[in-house]
């Protein structure tokens, strides 16, 4: 928070204080703790609220007319996405404000892609989502609130970043591991998350069967490859971060399954990673959407779908790969910086080349799929 509003907020403490003595006098004891208590930590919030809020001056002479209401938009988005967005937030606050005269104010919430979907359709007011998984976007879609039809609405079926599973190992490599295969050696413990709770375990089971099932040529085979793989995992953690932790700050396994977008950040900040990327590998695609139920009872539609087409710009999409997200406009993907950080996969799949989320998660993810059948061989 800046300090230009550590007085006003100060001022506002003295003021809060004030009425909370007057109303001490009113009531007993008891009651009078209570009331203070309720009123303090409502206020106290409302005040740093709006501090914190605002950032920005609105002019009162511009091209565009009069100023206009500030709008506030709610993005809620999985958790590895923080830094992207919060380089390419104020951007667009500085163009919309220029072009239309009007500030926009952004609530942000980041978090495990499958736990903001059940809280977005448990009533959290999204304007805008953006989530690991198409299939998520599906489920808000499905609860009545995303209009059906909503990849058709912007490039690339509204996919607006995307990345690759890479295999992280210890510095120097002990096991020689350098494809997916090697995960199923004797010997080599892997760490990964469960996919029947996280959205990048899923992605990261994805890779693993694609390339088993390309090396075999049947399911038979790719499951038998899995089952050895998932033998090495000594214990699945519940998310993504726990997995990275487990690796990184408990030293646990000599491999660790994670996003080529986290690996590249946590290297910018100065960890030294060791991975490699697999050849045959899967496209990690991560879809924007807006809320059209709650952009309608907001009356945030004009400015939510405006900040969408904005993350498609050359500008957000620098600012994207900056923070380890592979291009989606080609123009940024060519830049020679990008280009040298983002090597070409020779062998890359999608979604689509499975059959799409619905099938997918028949096949692999729901009760007594390939995952259930390959833990029950396990006797995990």
């Amino acid at each position: 928070m800046s300090s230009r509003y550590q007085q006003p907020l100060g001022k506002s403490k003295s003021a809060i204080q004030a009425i909370a003595n007057l109303f001490s006098n009113t009531f007993n004891s008891q009651w009078r703790r209570k009331f203070i208590s309720f009123f303090l930590a409502g206020a106290l919030i409302s005040v740093t609220m709006a501090a914190c809020t605002a950032t920005t001056e609105t002019p009162t002479n511009s091209s565009a007319g009069s100023p206009k209401k500030d709008v506030e938009l709610t993005l809620v988005s999985f958790a590895v996405t923080k830094q992207a967005h919060e380089a390419i937030i104020p951007k667009f606050v500085e163009k919309w404000q220029k072009e239309q005269n009007q500030k926009v104010i952004f609530r942000q919430s980041y978090g495990g892609s499958g736990s903001q979907t059940r809280a977005v359709i448990d009533g959290l007011e999204a304007d805008i989502v953006h989530l690991a998984l198409a299939a998520d976007t599906t489920k808000i879609e499905k609860a009545g609130l995303i209009d059906k039809g909503w990849e058709q609405e912007y490039p690339n079926d509204g996919i607006v970043s995307k990345s690759v599973p890479v295999i992280v190992t210890r510095d120097g490599n002990p096991k020689n591991i350098k494809d997916w295969a090697d995960l199923e050696k004797d010997g080599v413990s892997l760490i990964t998350a469960d996919p029947k709770t996280s959205g990048v375990a899923r992605w990261n089971f994805l890779a693993l069967w694609n390339a088993a099932f390309k090396r075999g040529g049947s399911d038979e085979k790719a499951l038998e490859s899995l089952t050895k793989v998932y033998t090495n995992v000594p214990i699945l953690t519940k998310d993504a971060r726990e997995a990275t932790d487990a690796f990184f700050k408990q030293g646990q396994g000599d491999a660790l399954i994670n996003y080529e977008n986290e690996i590249i950040l946590a290297s910018q900040k100065g960890t030294k990673v060791n991975y490699v990327i697999p050849e045959v590998n899967f496209s990690i695609d991560n879809p924007i959407a807006v809320v059209d139920k709650n952009v309608a009872k907001h009356g945030t539609k004009e400015v939510a779908e405006a900040f969408v087409k904005f993350l498609y710009s050359p500008e957000a999409q620098t600012e994207f790969a900056k923070v380890g997200f592979r291009p989606v406009d080609e123009t940024v993907a060519k830049e020679k910086q990008f280009v040298d950080l983002y090597p070409t996969v020779k062998d890359l799949s999608t979604v689509k080349d499975l059959g799409g989320w619905d099938a997918i998660n028949k096949k692999f993810f729901a009760d007594g799929a390939a995952f259930d059948q390959i833990q029950a061989k396990i006797k995990r």
